[in-house]
């Protein structure tokens, strides 16, 4: 089973449970239709790892802020990439079909260790730079639902596990991605950085 860390320790979550277009902007850049409820899907635990590959060459980065879940609510913070094989994906939507194939492969959720979560949910923010330069940037504001709501819906129809992770969408800015490419994702709370973690693609 694959793990995560947090507070020196190491956990084996269940799953890992996406929201999908959960930011405007990336609905309009992959000019999808805006969905009448929150989409989810799993990734299962299979998919987690803290090495970022390269996986082939329409693959995207999807960079977004993720929350681990303790008795139902979040305890702690990271960051993941939702990687993509969007050639897969396109062709998995236009027959109406699930996105496993496309989302949920070993290796699709690379995540970084968690930390803690104190302080105002409402300031919550993530910033993605890619070889230096700011590719994604994501905040509570920009969330169509946001993480109170989130963990509410899952949990209409499915148990949250302690451990598990939720990943809370992707903003605009989702791209390709090469060998040797230099990951920087900060998360920042109340205006304060509490965490950046660096992968390079291998």
């Amino acid at each position: 089973m694959q793990s995560i860390q947090y507070n020196k320790q190491t956990i084996t979550p269940s799953k890992v449970v996406c929201v999908g277009r959960n930011y405007v902007e990336h609905i309009k850049e992959l000019n999808n239709e805006t969905p009448d409820t929150m989409v989810l899907f799993n990734k299962p635990n299979s998919a987690i790892t803290n090495t970022l590959r390269y996986i082939q060459e329409d693959c995207r980065f999807e960079g977004e802020i993720c929350l681990l879940i303790k008795e139902k609510q979040i305890e702690a913070i990271g960051f993941g990439l939702d990687l993509t094989k969007a050639g897969i994906q396109n062709k998995m939507k236009e027959k109406g079909l699930p996105w496993e194939r496309a989302k949920g492969f070993d290796g699709s959720a690379v995540l970084s260790p968690f930390v803690k979560f104190k302080g105002e949910i409402e300031t919550i923010e993530m910033k993605l730079f890619i070889n230096g330069r700011l590719a994604q940037h994501a905040n509570y504001e920009l969330m169509i639902y946001k993480p109170d709501e989130i963990l509410k819906e899952i949990q209409t129809f499915m148990t949250l596990e302690d451990g598990d992770v939720v990943m809370t969408g992707t903003p605009k800015g989702v791209a390709t991605y090469k060998k040797d490419d230099v990951f920087l994702a900060v998360i920042y709370v109340d205006g304060k950085i509490v965490l950046k973690e660096e992968f390079v693609a291998i």
